[in-house]
């Protein structure tokens, strides 16, 4: 497939980066590396990073990366750093590597191009990048979605994230709440509102549907009365009798350990689908 963020005359450059196989492949110093200054994932997992330098301690680095040269003295990763950090964490001397002459839009293309078709970004990264090449190229929406092989929908929902809090956007980022959870905040009209129920559903580890309820209960809420903004409860569920005599039976078990003279330390958590009750005994009293 041709990704045609370059202008007509230039429509076959990407294919050309990707499909030419039988370029000159150097070992290049690691230390003459640099990262991609338009890499578009900002967080890189360190195990996945460890498993793959494992592979290459075995196997050893099969594709080569692809750079630019760089002034004065260095090279710039177009595509593969996570190859290049995970030989950075094995410490080696040098890293195979084709060298290509492709300007700043070039790259930022092609970094996001590389992470899109193997899905490593996560939803705010990829919004970031859609933003960056939006505005470095001066393409429509539409058009970045057809030389992205993505829809025009799919662009704009993304591009949406950009708009919520900082907060939000980092909760996304760390895999705290989901994109879905993130969409639904847009509904609230002002970033307290977003925050605030943000918070209770880290808290309380809620659901999408359970986000989307409470947000309902915000905007459905008097305008007029101070409580507009306070954290609102979520409605507790409906809990068996067994479920109660169990609870009950613990925290009696508690009581009476206390009063033996040893402190315990004791945290209770409730989420959508269980109760779960975390008991810290001293090992010495």
């Amino acid at each position: 497939m041709a990704f045609s963020l370059f202008g007509k005359k230039d429509t076959n450059k990407t294919e050309e980066l990707i499909e030419n196989v039988k370029q000159q492949v150097e070992e290049l110093p690691l230390d003459q590396i640099l990262p991609n200054q338009f890499q578009p994932r900002s967080v890189f997992n360190q195990e996945k990073i460890e498993e793959l330098a494992e592979t290459i301690k075995i196997h050893g680095i099969i594709q080569p990366i692809v750079v630019r040269e760089m002034e004065p003295v260095g090279y710039e990763i177009i595509a593969g750093e996570r190859r290049y950090r995970a030989a950075v964490y094995l410490k080696l001397a040098t890293i195979p590597a084709i060298i290509q002459s492709f300007d700043d839009d070039e790259t930022a293309a092609i970094a996001l191009i590389e992470n899109l078709q193997r899905e490593q970004l996560t939803p705010i990264e990829e919004a970031k990048a859609y933003q960056s090449l939006l505005e470095m190229r001066e393409v429509t929406q539409e058009a970045l979605a057809k030389q992205v092989g993505k829809s025009q929908s799919a662009i704009a929902n993304k591009l949406r994230l950009l708009k919520l809090p900082k907060a939000i956007q980092e909760a996304v980022l760390a895999k705290d709440i989901s994109e879905r959870h993130a969409r639904s905040l847009l509904a609230l009209p002002t970033e307290k509102e977003q925050l605030v129920v943000l918070k209770m559903a880290q808290e309380q580890q809620l659901n999408v549907k359970q986000t989307e309820e409470l947000i309902r209960e915000f905007l459905t809420e008097d305008p007029k009365k101070e409580t507009k903004t306070t954290p609102l409860k979520v409605r507790k569920l409906s809990v068996s009798r067994d479920v109660r005599i169990a609870l009950n039976t613990i925290k009696q078990s508690v009581q009476m350990v206390k009063e033996s003279g040893i402190e315990l330390n004791i945290e209770e958590e409730s989420t959508a689908d269980f109760y779960q009750i975390t008991i810290q005994i001293p090992k010495k009293k």
